[in-house]
């Protein structure tokens, strides 16, 4: 059957002011889960360094980690479209991009990659997208360059880096990316930003006026009690139920309540 959710359709939900929501995974189980209530792209981030694999970056996650997750989120998803976020390293160079974008559509099964960074990559993604690989970008916080900036805080807040940030835009949608992921930068400027591009912006931490939002899911569910950033909404808190029910489990196995006679052959 046709996916409902394609790159075209993203456009569509663009022109038509609809909002696009998009949401992280690197399990079966919780792609399937996202696929099913209509989330529309389903990233899988390089976040999965530090949600999946406990890092303190995303730094450290390889090209075969990410091979390997997308392969699983991609066969547990039937509509959503699925992006591949391209590791540190593996896309510096336009021949490593393109071996690497290639292999992650080809055999991990994701229909777009994306790609950190602004003019610097505009050549590697035109070559992408001439061979048929969709591309999103990424401006703002980027997190593979937190040695460069030192900390996670709010960027682009000084005229300069604004003033970069809105040609870096221009030109990743000149290069023919179909959309651009703003993270962490004032509402105003990715107000400025989404509203001189054609393509949609994907917000994280950067206001209401994007064309649509990405959240961490494992953020969202409260599965993080140290993690709380001020642009994340919690709709639930299922680290504490899972605290519950695995305490209440533990019990009943010391007093020998579990199991009982009717969970017994």
């Amino acid at each position: 059957m046709p996916r409902k959710f394609t790159v075209p359709k993203i456009q569509e939900l663009k022109d038509k002011g609809e909002k696009i929501s998009v949401l992280t995974a690197y399990d079966f189980i919780t792609a399937k889960l996202l696929d099913e209530v209509g989330i529309e792209m389903i990233l899988v981030g390089d976040s999965l360094g530090m949600v999946f694999g406990g890092e303190i970056t995303t730094l450290k996650v390889t090209f075969e980690e990410m091979l390997y997750h997308c392969k699983i989120v991609s066969k547990a998803t039937e509509n959503a479209l699925v992006i591949g976020d391209m590791p540190f390293l593996t896309y510096h160079t336009t021949e490593k991009a393109l071996e690497n974008c290639g292999n992650l559509v080809k055999n991990a099964g994701v229909h777009a990659v994306k790609l950190e960074g602004g003019k610097w990559l505009t050549e590697t993604i035109e070559r992408l997208v001439e061979i048929g690989i969709p591309v999103i970008g990424h401006l703002g916080l980027t997190p593979q360059s937190i040695n460069k900036f030192g900390s996670y805080g709010l960027r682009a807040k000084n005229e300069a880096e604004a003033q970069k940030l809105k040609e870096d835009a221009l030109a990743l949608q000149e290069a023919g990316v179909f959309a651009i992921v703003l993270e962490k930068i004032p509402s105003k400027l990715a107000k400025e930003v989404t509203e001189s591009l054609k393509i949609p912006t994907i917000g994280i931490g950067a206001g209401n006026f994007c064309s649509g939002q990405v959240l961490v899911t494992q953020d969202i569910l409260g599965l993080f009690d140290e993690f709380h950033p001020k642009f994340v909404r919690r709709y639930a808190e299922i680290g504490k139920e899972i605290k519950r029910a695995v305490s209440q489990f533990r019990n009943e196995v010391k007093t020998g309540d579990f199991p009982n006679k009717d969970e017994s052959y």
